[in-house]
């Protein structure tokens, strides 16, 4: 068997569902901090979120992404009381059957507020519609070339950065790492939950891939050397079906930030590990 091809990335390691708010049309959003769902806090410089959190801002717009073949909505979040101008973005990617706009009353701009006002650098974060089917292209509907090619087009129209850190959660997290194999200059990779597959016969079951070769084109397990070095988060809840998966990939990829902690596959989950994920986020963005 040939050996596998030397990349920059194993060179650096070979010594070692959510409810919706909101207007679109370019409307800016009222940003309401959602409640706790978990009582207890990780050890963080960013603050969780509560009833008492500052909201930050969003700005919800509708715009045709030729990739994809019809409208999407482009949610653009900034910490409040950052002056305006452009600040590093984070890109949010979402899980199956969710939208961009879901992550307004998830809390992502009250915790980039208190990000900030913990001591971090702003930053802010942007995402975009990217359908329910995982981040190829079926049939015309290309989201993964909407995010290479276009959104940071339609940022640097609208004077933002383009993204040069990922956010992906369940599904989302799968996109995260096919994006990084396609922009080796991101800076950083945060995974929430990635839905990731170890055999066909799993992936299977989700009937979201054409044939098994699709899916082994495509499956971040089978291309770790491919993932560039932008350094990586990952957080997955122990009671997570895909709990499995991610220790196959903090073996085999070695992330900066590795995490697997009592939760399930949840929005409690996510609510307690967000604030650990902002400041991973924050510290390679500063």
């Amino acid at each position: 068997m040939p050996a596998a091809p030397i990349t920059r990335r194993r060179l650096l390691l070979g010594g070692l569902g959510l409810g919706l708010v909101g207007a679109a049309g370019g409307a800016a959003v009222p940003v309401s901090p959602v409640p706790p769902t978990i009582a207890s806090r990780p050890r963080s410089a960013v603050p969780a979120v509560t009833k008492d959190s500052a909201p930050g801002n969003a700005l919800v717009e509708r715009v045709w992404s030729q990739a994809r073949g019809m409208y999407v909505e482009l949610v653009t979040m900034r910490p409040a009381g950052v002056s305006a101008g452009p600040l590093p973005v984070c890109l949010i990617l979402h899980g199956r059957g969710g939208a961009a706009r879901d992550y307004i009353p998830f809390g992502i701009p009250a915790l980039l507020t208190g990000a900030v006002r913990a001591g971090a650098p702003p930053f802010a974060a942007v995402a975009v519609d990217c359908g329910r089917m995982y981040y190829m292209n079926h049939g015309g509907d290309d989201p993964m070339r909407m995010l290479v090619e276009e959104v940071p087009r339609w940022l640097a129209h609208r004077r933002h950065a383009a993204p040069t850190a990922v956010l992906g959660f369940s599904m989302g997290g799968w996109g995260a790492l096919n994006l990084a194999r396609r922009r080796p200059d991101l800076r950083a990779v945060a995974l929430a939950s990635p839905a990731l597959f170890q055999r066909w016969s799993v992936a299977e079951t989700r009937k979201a891939f054409a044939s098994e070769r699709q899916w082994r084109e495509h499956e971040p397990l089978q291309h770790i050397d491919e993932l560039g070095a932008a350094p990586i988060g990952l957080w997955c809840g122990s009671e997570d079906s895909f709990a499995g998966p991610a220790r196959e990939f903090i073996r085999k990829a070695h992330p900066e930030h590795a995490a697997i902690t009592k939760g399930a596959h949840d929005n409690a989950y996510w609510h307690k590990v967000l604030p650990e994920i902002m400041r991973f986020v924050g510290s390679h963005l500063a």
